[in-house]
């Protein structure tokens, strides 16, 4: 496989699994969560939990690729949001039937502001995580 491809096929599966989590995570908080403490709460709780899934995902994503590779690693990262970000507005519109920026934008001040940081962090940390963990380690 091309560095190119082997790229593209980290980058998916890193987006693919930081998406699935959100999706499955945001259903519960929309359905159990923000009824009973309010949706500013309810995101604040979920971030971290967000962040854990992504921070063990992008070592996945990394495993293999050395230190020195950090420029491919970055590459997975940015082009993972990427994909993070058009599968939320093609989910937002489909069920939402919220417009792109509609998908895209939080109002809330805090939740918002904290949500738009770990999507960089979210990019960044396939080359921030260092070290090539040992196939057994699950994070």
């Amino acid at each position: 496989m091309t560095i190119v491809g082997d790229t593209a096929r980290r980058a998916v599966a890193y987006a693919a699994t930081v998406f699935a989590a959100g999706f499955v995570l945001g259903m519960l908080r929309v359905l159990f969560v923000v009824p009973r403490i309010g949706t500013r709460a309810a995101q604040l709780i979920e971030l971290p939990i967000m962040l854990a899934v992504a921070y063990c995902a992008a070592g996945r994503a990394r495993r293999g690729l050395s230190d020195q590779a950090r420029g491919r690693r970055l590459a997975i990262g940015v082009s993972a949001l990427l994909l993070v970000l058009g599968a939320e507005v093609a989910t937002g519109m489909a069920l939402r039937s919220t417009s792109v920026l509609g998908a895209l934008i939080n109002p809330d001040p805090v939740s918002g502001s904290l949500y738009y940081m770990s999507l960089v962090l979210v990019a960044a940390l396939p080359a921030l995580r260092r070290g090539t963990a040992p196939p057994a380690q699950s994070c």
